[in-house]
């Protein structure tokens, strides 16, 4: 069974630092685009930070230059390091993964989301 897990949430004062991990597991040929959504209380999910599988980026306009990501494709890991963290960053950050994998005796490319983990950033 294909799975994403998410570790590296916690509670953090503004101005700190924190990293989350997401690792896939699983029938895994390929990972493809991997990326980091969040969601806080009342709002909609959205895009934090992607890394394509050659390793390109894209960052939302409110992280760029605080939170980076980065992939170990030998671990099948995608990492994102936020600095200088603020109340607002508050969040369920969840890891998303386009992944090609197999179904029975196929291949297909899935698109998967890990169980989130909670980010809290006290002033």
């Amino acid at each position: 069974q294909v799975q994403l897990v998410e570790s590296g949430g916690g509670l953090v004062q503004a101005g700190g630092s924190l990293r989350l991990s997401c690792v896939a597991s699983g029938s895994i040929f390929s990972i493809y685009t991997m990326g980091w959504y969040r969601q806080a209380p009342g709002k909609q999910r959205e895009l934090v930070a992607s890394i394509t599988s050659g390793g390109n980026t894209d960052y939302a306009d409110s992280v760029k230059g605080r939170f980076t990501i980065s992939r170990d494709n030998a671990k099948n890991t995608a990492y994102l390091q936020g600095n200088s963290l603020k109340p607002e960053d508050t969040a369920v950050y969840y890891c998303n993964a386009d992944l090609l994998v197999r179904v029975d005796s196929g291949r297909y490319q899935r698109n998967y989301w890990g169980q989130g983990t909670q980010v809290t950033v006290s002033s």
